[in-house]
C-alpha cells in the first residue's frame, strides 16, 4: 500500500525473473512527502489510472519498453485502453526487486547506503525520481532551490535569473532520491554512482526521459494542456534492459498548466501553503535535517486540515475532465475542462 495507489502482487518477482502486480489507484492524495491526507477525491484513482495506461501505449508504439500489461476490466480480463467500456482503476504490470537503501546517522548526519546497485545487478528499480521541466511555472521547487542556494542558475544551464511562469528554450533535466525519507535533489554524478549506473547507462536514461516528455507533450497539447514539469520513475529488466514504470503522464506525475492555470495537485499544494500546517512542515524538516533525524513527520506540531469541499469537488472534476480530453474519451461523465478551470477561477476569486 502506498500514499495513493495499493500493489497486489499476483507473482513475486525474484532474482531472474520479473513479477506480475496490479495498482489500484485510490482517490487518495499526498503533497509534500507526507503520505495519505486527509480526504478523498472523487473518481481521481481512474482518472489517474487511464492517463497513464493510455501514455504507456504510447510510448510503446514508440518503441520504448514499460512495464504496462493493461487494464483490468470489470470481468477481470487484462485490455488495452481501446477495449475499455467503462473507467477502470485496475492497472496489470510487471514486477521489479526494490532494494532499500540502509541508513545510518553519522554526526547528526543522515547517511545511506546503496551498495547493493552495482552495474551488473537486474531485475531492479532504479532508486531515483527523473524529472524534466519545460517551463517554470509558479510554485516550481527551481525557485526555491534557488533561494536556498542549494542550485545556481549555472546548475540550471540559464544565463539569467528566470522569473514564474517562463518556458525554456529546451528542457532542463533533473534528477532526485526515490527511497528515502524526503526526495533529496542530487547531481548527475550522485544518481549515476548511487544507482549504479555506467555512462552508456546513464545517456539512455536522459535520452528515455527526452522521449517520454515529448510524448507527453503531444497528448497534453490535445486537451489544450502545457507539460511544464514532471518525472518518471525507471527500472532493469531482468535482462538490464531499461524500462519505464510506476505510472507517467497524470495530474500527479506532470505539472500541467491550462492558459496559466495549473491543472494537477498543485491546486491542492497551493491551497495547503497558505496553511499553518505548511509552515509547521516546513519547520519540521528543516529541524530533522539539522539533527540527522529521519522521521520527520515526528516533529510537526500539527496534523494536515481538510481541503475546502468546493476546491475539492474542482479538483475531483478536473481529474475526470483531463482523463477525458488527453485521451480523447469521453469514460466520465464531466464538464469539459474549460468549464472547470471557469469554475476555479470563480472560486478564487471568493
Amino acid at each position: 500500500m502506498g500514499s495513493v495507489k495499493d500493489l497486489q502482487i499476483l507473482q513475486k518477482p525474484t532474482q531472474a525473473e520479473m513479477g506480475i502486480g496490479r495498482f489500484r489507484f485510490s482517490d487518495r492524495y499526498s503533497v509534500f512527502d507526507w503520505g495519505e491526507m486527509p480526504d478523498l477525491i472523487d473518481s481521481k484513482g481512474s482518472a489517474l489510472c487511464l492517463m497513464g495506461a493510455y501514455c504507456f501505449e504510447k510510448l510503446e508504439q514508440k518503441g520504448i519498453k514499460t512495464h504496462y500489461k493493461g487494464l483490468v476490466n470489470p470481468s477481470g480480463e487484462t485490455v488495452k485502453f481501446s477495449e475499455l467500456k467503462k473507467p477502470s482503476d485496475l492497472m496489470e504490470v510487471s514486477l521489479v526487486n526494490v532494494h532499500r537503501p540502509k541508513t545510518c546517522v553519522v554526526g547528526s548526519k543522515i547517511i545511506h547506503d546503496y551498495s547493493a546497485y552495482t552495474p551488473t545487478l537486474r531485475n531492479s528499480l532504479i532508486p531515483l525520481e527523473i524529472i524534466y521541466r519545460n517551463g517554470l511555472p509558479e510554485g516550481s521547487s527551481v525557485f526555491k532551490r534557488l533561494e536556498q542556494g542549494k542550485i545556481t542558475i549555472k546548475d540550471l544551464g540559464l544565463d539569467h535569473y528566470p522569473s514564474a511562469g517562463e518556458q525554456l528554450a529546451k528542457p532542463i533535466f533533473d534528477v532526485s532520491t526515490k527511497l528515502e525519507e524526503t526526495d533529496r535533489y542530487v547531481t548527475w554524478t550522485e544518481a549515476k554512482k548511487i544507482a549504479g549506473l555506467t555512462d552508456q547507462e546513464l545517456s539512455q536514461v536522459k535520452t528515455l526521459l527526452l522521449t517520454t516528455d515529448q510524448t507527453i507533450n503531444e497528448l497534453a497539447s490535445k486537451a489544450c494542456l502545457k507539460n511544464e514539469d514532471g518525472k518518471i520513475e525507471l527500472a532493469f529488466d531482468d535482462h538490464r534492459a531499461l524500462m519505464v514504470v510506476d505510472v507517467v503522464g497524470t495530474l500527479d506525475e506532470c505539472r500541467f498548466t491550462y492558459n496559466g492555470v495549473h491543472v494537477s495537485k498543485e491546486i491542492a499544494r497551493q491551497f495547503y501553503k497558505k496553511t499553518s500546517w505548511y509552515s509547521n512542515l516546513e519547520q519540521a524538516k528543516r529541524e530533522a535535517e539539522a539533527k540527522g533525524i529521519q522521521d520527520w513527520k515526528s516533529l510537526c506540531k500539527s496534523q494536515p486540515p481538510k481541503l475546502d469541499p468546493a476546491l475539492k469537488a474542482i479538483i475531483g472534476e478536473m481529474y475526470m475532465s483531463a482523463a477525458n480530453e488527453l485521451t480523447g474519451s469521453k469514460l466520465f461523465n464531466a464538464p469539459s475542462l474549460a468549464q472547470v478551470i471557469a469554475q476555479y477561477k470563480e472560486y478564487l476569486k471568493e
